[in-house]
């Protein structure tokens, strides 16, 4: 606690920064859904050649790709204001977000391998 002004200063300040990174990547996804949902309706793929076909080109493999970050990053951020609001412990609390980034790292980059494989 930090003391300013006459006001008591507490926490890490995440304040605007995150309330606007939710919503622009709930934004993101939710553009992403409603044109993936457009898209399987008109191409009303039947089997697993004609997904592949769809994910072939190359605008849909960067907009499927920013979805997958936009969903990390929003994650990351509910997941980590969790972990500071509810585990005080700060040893405990820094090695559950270790945790957490690096496996959301690790999911995006198989998502890479996926989505380019």
């Amino acid at each position: 606690m930090v003391k300013q002004s006459g006001r008591i200063i507490t926490g890490a300040h995440y304040g605007l920064k995150d309330w606007l990174a939710q919503r622009v990547t709930a934004v993101l996804m939710a553009v992403y859904i409603v044109l993936l949902t457009i898209i399987v309706f008109i191409s009303a793929p039947q089997n697993q050649a004609e997904w592949v076909a769809i994910f072939n080109y190359p605008g849909m493999r960067i907009a499927s790709f920013l979805f997958l970050a936009s969903l990390m990053w929003h994650a990351w951020v509910g997941i980590r204001n969790v972990l500071m609001d509810y585990i005080k412990p700060v040893a405990i609390r820094l090695t559950l977000q270790i945790l957490v980034i690096v496996s959301l790292m690790a999911y995006l980059m198989w998502a890479a391998e996926i989505l380019w494989s």
